[in-house]
């Protein structure tokens, strides 16, 4: 009996190391996933704001991993009533969520997804915000708004997840989340000096580099497959899955890329290539809430719709007067809408084109278009709060000189003579 007593320990000691070792792996590449963020943001405004940007992503990333820290982990992951729960710091109990690492390797894992949701709204406010207002608003969204929204989906207790919600690494808490909050950021703000004419004409404003977008975007790709195969917060026993996720996430992504390809070629009589770079993240959007639950010729479907939908979406959006300097409202919150509900479409697990049944659909269209509109309203109040009695943008100076060096003081390239 002292054996097996023994041999079991051994058994539970080895499947806790293996887990904590894979979940502690794809941790480190979300959070290096900001890098990427920093980059491709940096390549897509002009030179004369990329510090801003850099300094906004690492804002994201100390101000908003503090929030979810003291605050945010506690309402995600506390004790729900269904809606929200509270408590502060890491809970030392079991979360019910049938773990195999530690809470604190979890709450190291959740808060590379609270601080991915914050860096896509930067992207949107992007050359105009005062560095010190986005501090405040990454602290209150990391803290407060972003763990409702991870509460409802991924709380065993939240009104979502009991619903049969499936959002399995976050197109709606996370993309969704941030892309309906980017889009009120850039309603409040408004746009860039220049960007729009008097008579509605539309002036385009190019980003400095491409070459750093597009690293910044393959860093953004590799990192996503800890995103989503370390959504599975274990290793053992679940190897069937994670590749079934790894393989739906590469398909998605490339199909979105070709179909940005094969549209802007057809639209515009020349490839588009930084709206390629878009589709691949476009199909990466909408591919994370169903990896788990659709088969790879669906995943393909999803890639290929979500490139064409998300050059429809920017051109839109810029028609409608909202400047996204960056697309983070076309990527993340319209293709965070879309996946979501593609789940509805293609999952085999009761999804409307593979059983007929209409149920999940539903749920799935109900659950995101809550998220969404939860996250646009509260920001939209917050940042609306904030303008008035503090104000969010720089002056009309300030933005004509660059934000690099009125608020820091330095240009992110330096000329020798």
């Amino acid at each position: 009996m002292e054996d097996l007593a023994a041999l079991s320990k051994a058994h539970t000691e080895l499947v806790h190391s293996i887990d904590t070792v894979w979940v502690a792996i794809c941790a480190a590449l979300i959070f290096q996933m900001e890098g990427g963020f920093a980059l491709l943001e940096a390549g897509f405004v002009r030179s004369k704001n990329s510090v801003s940007i850099i300094a906004k992503v690492m804002i994201d990333i100390m101000f908003g991993g503090i929030a979810f820290y003291a605050v945010g982990f506690g309402i995600a992951y506390g004790e729900s009533n269904g809606w929200g729960a509270f408590g502060v710091g890491i809970p030392s109990q079991d979360l019910g969520l049938g773990l195999t690492i530690s809470n604190t390797l979890f709450w190291f894992i959740q808060m590379g997804f609270a601080v991915a949701a914050i860096s896509i709204v930067s992207g949107a406010m992007a050359e105009r915000m005062k560095i010190w207002a986005y501090a405040i608003y990454v602290t209150i969204f990391v803290a407060v708004l972003y763990p409702f929204a991870a509460n409802w989906v991924w709380n065993p207790k939240g009104w979502l997840c009991t619903m049969g919600f499936n959002d399995f690494a976050g197109s709606s808490a996370v993309h969704a989340m941030g892309g309906f909050a980017a889009l009120a950021g850039a309603m409040i703000l408004g746009p860039r000096i220049g960007k729009y004419n008097a008579d509605g004409s539309i002036n385009p404003i190019p980003g400095h580099n491409l070459t750093l977008s597009a690293v910044g975007a393959f860093i953004l790709w590799f990192g996503w497959f800890g995103f989503n195969p370390g959504s599975t917060l274990a290793a053992v026993g679940k190897w069937e899955l994670i590749g079934s996720v790894a393989t739906n996430t590469f398909l998605a992504s490339a199909a979105g890329g070709i179909s940005t390809m094969i549209y802007t070629q057809f639209w515009y009589k020349k490839v588009d290539i930084t709206m390629v770079i878009n589709g691949v993240l476009a199909g990466l959007v909408a591919i994370t809430a169903g990896c788990n639950v659709v088969s790879p010729n669906s995943a393909i479907l999803i890639g290929l719709v979500a490139g064409v939908l998300v050059d429809v979406a920017v051109v839109t959006i810029d028609k409608m007067k909202i400047d996204d300097p960056v697309g983070a409202i076309a990527v993340h919150g319209v293709n965070g809408l879309f996946g979501t509900i593609a789940v509805g479409l293609f999952s085999t697990k009761g999804g409307l084109f593979t059983t007929g049944n209409a149920t999940l659909l539903g749920v799935q269209t109900m659950g995101v278009l809550a998220i969404g509109l939860f996250s646009f309203l509260t920001s939209f109040g917050v940042l609306t709060l904030m303008n008035k009695f503090m104000g969010i943008r720089v002056t009309r100076i300030e933005e004509s000189a660059g934000i690099d060096t009125v608020e820091y003081g330095i240009e992110a390239y330096s000329t020798f003579e």
